[in-house]
């Protein structure tokens, strides 16, 4: 397939964009159908040129900082209340809540 058949094939038109919106139970009229349609197709477009650009000798980003992000300490801030919030649980083992079993 070509870069024009490929282009052409992704084109979105009204009625493409409408059976779309039916699928997500979004309600569009048909001009709202129409522009969105028109943006889709410029955003397919913007995707199709970003294809065609060489990164062949371009290193991925593990960060788009210079520096990376100062990260704070793994202190513990909060006391364990477990055994406060199980006591007035009606049935527990082991630390775990025991509920009744819904499916079978």
């Amino acid at each position: 397939m070509s870069t024009s058949d490929a282009q052409h094939s992704a084109d979105l038109n009204a009625q493409t964009v409408s059976a779309i919106a039916h699928l997500a139970r979004l309600k569009l009229n048909d001009t709202q159908s129409a522009e969105y349609a028109q943006s889709l197709n410029k955003i397919l477009g913007m995707m199709e040129s970003l294809k065609g650009i060489n990164t062949d000798d371009v290193e991925p980003l593990k960060s788009p900082f210079d520096h990376p992000q100062p990260l704070r300490e793994d202190v513990v801030t909060e006391q364990n209340h477990r055994e406060q919030y199980q006591a007035v649980a009606p049935a527990v083992q082991d630390g775990l809540y025991l509920v009744p079993r819904v499916i079978e």
